[in-house]
């Protein structure tokens, strides 16, 4: 860790689905494509529930442990890193810092583009209610800007923009 690096975490979990509302599968690896998403998710293949908008910044979702244990310690509702519907379970990232921020997972780099919002979707999929509960702490939608393979363990930290072309 150098002198710039004020945090740094790791990756706990990575999942993926393979369509809309199939039972998220997880994995030790996964390949991410740049500008893609990763290897055999909904999103990549255009099977996702949100498939029909596609959004640059949904090509792989994050979510931090520390939400779902704080689900369970502040609401009394358990929320396993499957059942989030997130590709990336991190613990010591602090992900709503990170939008518009680069950072790497291992190898690859990603772009925190947007904060993920909490769906009703996601209470219905699971007969829980998680939408008020996850308000603001329910993730981030990142871009993939250099691809390459994640495993679990891989540690997280922030990146300095790419140089242009």
């Amino acid at each position: 860790m150098n002198a710039q690096t004020i945090w740094r975490g790791w990756l706990e979990h990575i999942h993926i689905a393979e369509q809309a509302s199939a039972e998220m599968d997880e994995l030790l690896e996964a390949k991410l494509i740049a500008g893609v998403g990763i290897k055999g998710d909904r999103y990549a293949t255009g099977k996702g529930y949100y498939s029909y908008k596609p959004h640059s910044d949904r090509q792989v979702t994050l979510i931090e442990m520390e939400t779902l244990e704080g689900l369970k310690r502040d609401h009394g509702l358990s929320l396993a890193p499957h059942e989030s519907r997130r590709n990336l379970t991190t613990r010591g990232v602090p992900l709503n810092h990170l939008v518009g921020k680069y950072f790497r997972v291992g190898e690859v780099l990603l772009y925190g583009g947007r904060l993920n919002v909490p769906c009703e979707y996601l209470d219905k999929l699971l007969d829980r209610p998680l939408f008020n509960p996850l308000l603001n702490r329910s993730g981030l939608n990142c871009r993939i800007i250099e691809g390459g393979t994640l495993r679990r363990g891989d540690i997280i930290e922030p990146a300095t923009q790419p140089a242009p072309g």
